[in-house]
C-alpha cells in the first residue's frame, strides 16, 4: 500500500471512529456545551485524554502552518480546519496526504534525518 493511500485510509478512520461516538451523544444531548465539558472532564482518565488531545491539536496546528508553508502545501487550511472540527486523528493524516500532493519527496523530507545530521 502506498503511503498516500494509507494516509487516506487514516483520514477516513479519523473521521468515522470519533464521530461514531460523538453523533449519538449529540443526538441525545444536542449542542449543550456545559454537558459536553462536564462529561469530557467527568473523571481523571477522561480529563487526561482530553488534555492530551487539546495539547496535540495545538502542536499539530502550529506544525501544519510552519511545515506546510515550508513544503508549499496547497489548501493548507483544510488540515487545520479538519483538526479543529474533527480532531488530530483526522487533521494529521490529511496534512500528510496533502503534503504528498506536492511530490513524493515532500513527506519524506519531514523524516529525513540525514539532512539534519549534515549540519
Amino acid at each position: 500500500m502506498k503511503a498516500r493511500h494509507f494516509y487516506l485510509v487514516c483520514c477516513v478512520l479519523g473521521l468515522v471512529l470519533p464521530y461514531s461516538q460523538f453523533v449519538p451523544w449529540l443526538l441525545e444531548h444536542g449542542l449543550n456545551i456545559s454537558v459536553f465539558f462536564r462529561e469530557l472532564f467527568a473523571n481523571r482518565i477522561s480529563a487526561f485524554f482530553a488534555m492530551d488531545v487539546i495539547v496535540s491539536a495545538i502542536v499539530l496546528i502550529w506544525f501544519i502552518q510552519s511545515e506546510g508553508k515550508r513544503l508549499r502545501v496547497r489548501l493548507l487550511w483544510l488540515p487545520t480546519v479538519g483538526t479543529l472540527v474533527v480532531g488530530v486523528s483526522f487533521g494529521f493524516p490529511l496534512f500528510l496526504f496533502k503534503a504528498g500532493d506536492n511530490g513524493p519527496n515532500n513527506c519524506s523530507s519531514l523524516t529525513d534525518h540525514r539532512r539534519h545530521d549534515a549540519k
